[in-house]
């Protein structure tokens, strides 16, 4: 079977680390799908703008394996710990497909583009090929009773700490998304130092941080 490419994501994360672990977390996080010339015809998506939120199927564009493994070690349970691939949503799978819900805030006509689909909520690097888009259906898609052993407790939530007028550096629009990424603690679950500084892409800013305890102290935006 050929996937085919009908569309890629545009996000403000130009690398992988960052990234919030699923989607939805970073509520605030905006990006746009375009689609491949082929697949622009507004007809495709009619209907669409009828659906609050949306799955996106695609690929993991950026993981390079030559053959898969029945066992990974999931970063949330600390790097140490491995499970069966087909018990978690590592990247590193048989076949390297992700699915997310996102929340779809609207769609826009380019002249030149076709249909845009504008985003909330997603998960995925910029430039990431999409295979297929579905209507989430609340009444078959929701399960509020599900649980997910390991995987059942929310992701702690992080202090952000900014150091004065630092924040500030970041145009309006993009403060609040960067805050609840950061919220999220980005750095491998199995880092404890407090001295170590990271550093991601977001938006055209780098940033860089450190995990002290329950805070996420912000050292520098540029």
């Amino acid at each position: 079977m050929e996937l085919k490419e009908i569309a890629k994501i545009h996000t403000d994360f130009p690398g992988k680390f960052g990234i919030p672990r699923q989607s939805g977390l970073a509520s605030s996080l905006e990006s746009t799908i375009i689609f491949a010339p082929e697949y622009r015809n507004p007809d495709a998506i009619r209907g669409i703008e009828s659906a609050s939120h949306l799955w996106l199927i695609w690929g993991f564009s950026e993981v390079k394996q030559e053959k898969w493994s029945p066992m990974v070690r999931p970063p949330r349970l600390g790097g140490n710990k491995r499970l069966g691939v087909f018990a978690t949503r590592s990247p590193y799978r048989p076949n390297p497909i992700g699915l997310s819900a996102v929340r779809l805030q609207g769609v826009t006509i380019d002249p030149k583009l076709g249909p845009i689909l504008h985003l909330s909520g997603a998960d995925l690097m910029d430039g990431t090929p999409i295979y297929d888009i579905k209507p989430y259906i609340p009444y078959t898609d929701s399960k509020p009773e599900a649980t997910s052993g390991i995987f059942s407790k929310p992701d702690r939530i992080y202090k952000v700490i900014y150091p004065d007028g630092e924040l500030e550096k970041v145009t309006k629009d993009k403060q609040k998304a960067l805050t609840e990424v950061l919220a999220q603690n980005p750095a491998p679950a199995y880092q404890h130092d407090a001295n170590k500084v990271y550093s991601f892409e977001f938006a055209n800013y780098h940033i860089e941080f450190s995990v002290n305890g329950d805070q996420i102290e912000v050292k520098k935006i540029e």
